[in-house]
Order: C-alpha cells, then structure tokens, then sequence
C-alpha cells in the first residue's frame, strides 16, 4: 500500500515576534515565514512544520499564527496539510499580497484572519485580484483585513477609491491605513481629513503607524 509523502515547503523560519502592521499589529506571534529568493531557508515536510508548531505554542504563549512572507498562497496544499492535519491551538492569520484568491476557499476551516497588505500605488490588476480575495474570504465567513501601506507616491483619491471598492466587496472588511516611515502624522491636518473622508465611505477605517523591525514582523 502506497502513501503520499508529506509536503514541504521552503521557510525563512518559525521566529516569535510582534506583528508590525494590519488588524493584529503589536500582537505576539508566532510566525510561519516563506521564504524570498535573497533568504536563507530551510525545507520543512508539512509533519515537521506541525510539530514545531505544537511545540512553540506549548512553550510560550502567543496571541495567534501568522502566515506571511514571500508569496505564501503558492504553497496552500502544504499549509492545508499542516492545518488539517491537527487543529491549530491558537488563531491562525493569513498576511500576503491577495494575488492568489483562489487559494483563500481551502483554507477557510482554520483561517481566523485573511489580511491583504498592498501598496497605495498598486496597479489596477494587482487591486482587483486584492479585492476578490476578500470577496472570497467574505463569502467563506472569514475575517478579512484590507491594509494599505502608504508612501509619497499615494495620493488620498486613490486611497479613497480603494476604500469604496473594498467597501462595494464586502461591508464588514476592515481597513487599515498606514502612512509611510518617517511621514509627520503630528504635523500634518492631511490624516485626519483623510481618515473623515475614509469613514464617511466605510465604517471600519482606522489610521496607524507600523512598527519598525527588529520589533515589528511579518
């Protein structure tokens, strides 16, 4: 009798930290890193992942799970087989670029959280591939998060337009908006006139800086 191997994945790492940006920013995590092409990784079988899994969240408390790094939606056969295999003993997050919202629907059973992080620059493909994850994750009962990093490049009628999408998407999206590095939030009337702009189109839009590494991950 013949058994299918166990998955495996290229991780950056399993490291706690606090998550830097989105809906759960400041919470302690314990991070599943996919890793870039410039990171150094380590292959891990979907049993293995598991068990350092179990085994990190026996010795430490966390809020919850995140899932983020390099494209992590490419690997959802090995992250469906580490979730379905032993129910997760915390929240698990989902944190990518929503280019891959088929891959959202197999997941639903252990998602607490989908979180799309794009740029307010994204260009109008990358936007509507963002906005239908969330359209899936609205339709398989999944808290969703749309987080929109921010530069000088943005400009508040392109934020705005996104948020009126996302809110034509789904209604109970929450959205995220953070300013750029080094932006003076405290000196500049811009982000509060934004922010009244923002919830007279959707209800849930809060403003909020992102935490720098080391501290903050994902």
């Amino acid at each position: 009798m013949s058994h299918s191997a166990s998955p495996s994945a290229a991780l950056a790492g399993i490291p706690a930290g606090l998550q830097a940006q989105g809906l759960w920013a400041g919470r302690r995590q314990l991070f599943v890193r996919f890793a870039g092409e410039a990171e150094t990784a380590t292959m891990y079988t979907a049993d293995a992942l598991t068990t350092e899994i179990q085994r990190g969240t026996s010795r430490s408390a966390y809020h919850s799970i995140a899932i983020s790094g390099r494209d992590p939606l490419a690997n959802v056969e090995f992250l469906c087989a580490v979730f379905d295999k032993t129910k997760p003993p915390i929240p698990v997050m989902l944190d990518g670029d929503g280019q891959r919202p088929e891959a959202i629907r197999p997941m639903r059973g252990f998602l607490a959280l989908a979180q799309v992080t794009i740029d307010g620059t994204a260009a109008d493909a990358q936007a509507e591939r963002a906005l239908e994850t969330l359209r899936i994750a609205a339709q398989s009962d999944v808290v969703h998060a749309l987080v929109v990093c921010m530069d000088e490049r943005t400009t508040d009628t392109s934020v705005l337009r996104l948020i009126e999408r996302a809110h034509a998407v789904s209604p109970e999206t929450s959205v995220v908006l953070h300013p750029g590095a080094g932006v003076p939030v405290d000196r500049d009337r811009r982000w509060s006139i934004l922010l009244e702009r923002a919830v007279g189109l959707h209800r849930d839009v809060r403003l909020t800086l992102r935490l720098p590494p080391p501290t903050g991950m994902r």
